[in-house]
């Protein structure tokens, strides 16, 4: 029999809980403060714990965190009558497997328990198979064996701190009808996020539409998000679904959607409030029903100050947000995610090339990923292509990565480059002064380029006296990325 353990202030809904679950065979326990829950937890080891979000001694952040660090396998479920998400986002955040709002219902408390349990069961099972597998590949248990995602074979999420703080909002926010806006730099994976969202929402069974909106050009993009009826405009030869009417019923995906023209932004406002569209050219409006999932690798806030974006349609889309965090801070999943490229690759290729070289784990684990999984991806398809072996290895990878540790002190340490084969420079010693002709470093084009970058960098920095927000403006880039380049300069 399954053990609960139920830890609430209010006497009623403990008596309740207890006779409700105990007639569902399920053996209870009860605690009216958190101390005497995490007593409790220690002598009648439970299978799960349902706990009040708001109790008389400690809160329900509190008490999550205390029951993970010391039962990290017990699924946790809140128990609130506050019914506010950003409650719900934080505690999906420090580990609780979901949510539930007071009144209670009985229905929706057995099918989450009931979800919960087997979901730790599959946990449990999982990690024991990873304790006991074997290491084949020499690289002292670096590589995590990897979660296989059947719903689709392409993507694959982590199984670090931050991939699993990604999950849980992702399965938080999924079942609901909100729109998302998901930030994250360029490769970082939004469309596998926004793909993840689909299939953990009622609308799995739909379609799942995708647009790249900086791919399109200015001209055409109100054609490929509404469609248009022949004769509309010079060249609309024949009727045109958009893709809005394509997605209709499931889930409308557009990237990069501050590169949507402003004139278009106007037309998906009255979209996205009605739920109802024209064609261009057209005069029937055709009812919809779709979520909008959007992505970003710039703050939607600085591009509407910028006058970039309209901000009553930020507001529109930014029901929920998520923030997909780059590769090089997700440093313990950096070889899973190798590895499941390399995977993806033999079958590409059919070769069998079994892993990495010790060397290329530590190369892999220090560089910056700036393009974060789409350039690791690209690299590893050309070195399994140059790879004759059973690891890859350092020479299969290109320079800038292989040399990534030298090119960066280099870099770092050069003073105002000599571009001349030759400089003349006023050498001392304590007896003469001598000028001397010596030979100068001659800077790689790599080098160079990065030298340039920093200085760039710095000039701008200086010129806005360290305002960051103008300097990524006048430098085109996003927070994030100027803040991420400020530390890999380790500008002060």
């Amino acid at each position: 029999m399954q053990r609960i353990l139920v830890i609430d202030d209010d006497i009623d809904i403990c008596m309740l809980l207890s006779r409700f679950l105990t007639k569902n065979n399920y053996e209870v326990a009860i605690a009216h403060e958190g101390n005497t829950g995490l007593v409790l937890l220690q002598e009648f080891r439970p299978d799960l714990v349902m706990t009040d979000f708001r109790l008389g001694d400690m809160n329900g952040e509190i008490i999550l965190t205390k029951i993970k660090e010391k039962c990290p396998f017990v699924p946790v479920l809140i128990i609130t009558g506050y019914s506010d998400i950003k409650i719900a986002v934080n505690v999906m955040k420090l580990g609780a497997y979901d949510y539930i709002t007071k009144p209670l219902f009985p229905d929706e408390i057995l099918l989450t328990i009931k979800k919960a349990l087997e979901s730790t069961q599959t946990e449990r099972s999982s990690v024991s198979l990873e304790n006991h597998k074997e290491d084949h590949l020499g690289i002292d248990n670096q590589l995590k064996p990897l979660k296989k995602n059947t719903k689709l074979s392409k993507y694959i999420f982590g199984t670090g701190e931050q991939s699993n703080a990604l999950m849980r909002q992702i399965k938080l926010v999924g079942p609901t009808n909100y729109s998302v806006l998901i930030y994250g730099e360029s490769g970082s994976g939004k469309e596998a996020v926004a793909q993840e969202i689909h299939f953990h929402s009622k609308r799995a069974n739909q379609p799942f539409v995708a647009m790249d909106c900086g791919a399109i050009s200015r001209d055409l993009a109100g054609s490929e998000l509404f469609g248009h009826e022949k004769g509309a405009f010079t060249g609309a030869l024949n009727q045109k679904i958009g893709h809005f009417e394509m997605a209709n019923g499931g889930t409308i995906f557009l990237d990069e959607v501050a590169n949507l023209p402003y004139e278009v932004q106007v037309l998906l406002l009255r979209v996205v409030q009605e739920r109802k569209m024209k064609r261009i050219g057209g005069t029937k409006e055709i009812p919809l029903d779709v979520r909008i999932v959007v992505a970003s690798n710039e703050k939607l806030t600085e591009a509407s100050k910028r006058g970039k974006f309209r901000e009553d349609l930020y507001h529109r889309f930014n029901e929920f947000s998520i923030d997909v965090p780059p590769l090089r801070d997700r440093k313990e999943d950096i070889m899973t995610f190798a590895q499941f490229f390399l995977e993806q690759t033999n079958a590409e290729l059919g070769k069998k090339v079994k892993g990495f070289a010790p060397d290329v784990i530590e190369i892999f684990m220090t560089y910056a990923w700036y393009g974060n999984l789409r350039e690791m991806k690209n690299v590893i398809k050309r070195a399994t292509l140059l790879t004759d072996t059973d690891l890859i290895e350092s020479k299969t990878l290109p320079f800038e990565i292989s040399n990534y540790s030298k090119l960066l002190f280099k870099d770092l340490s050069f003073q105002t480059p000599p571009i001349n084969s030759t400089e003349t420079y006023l050498t001392s010693s304590p007896v003469t002064s001598t000028v001397e002709t010596v030979k100068a470093p001659r800077p790689s084009l790599k080098s160079a380029a990065i030298e340039a970058e920093y200085e760039m960098i710095l000039k701008i920095l200086k010129d806005v006296n360290f305002n960051k927000s103008k300097a990524a403006q006048l430098l085109g880039i996003d927070r994030k990325t100027l803040y991420n380049k400020i530390k890999t300069f380790e500008i002060q």
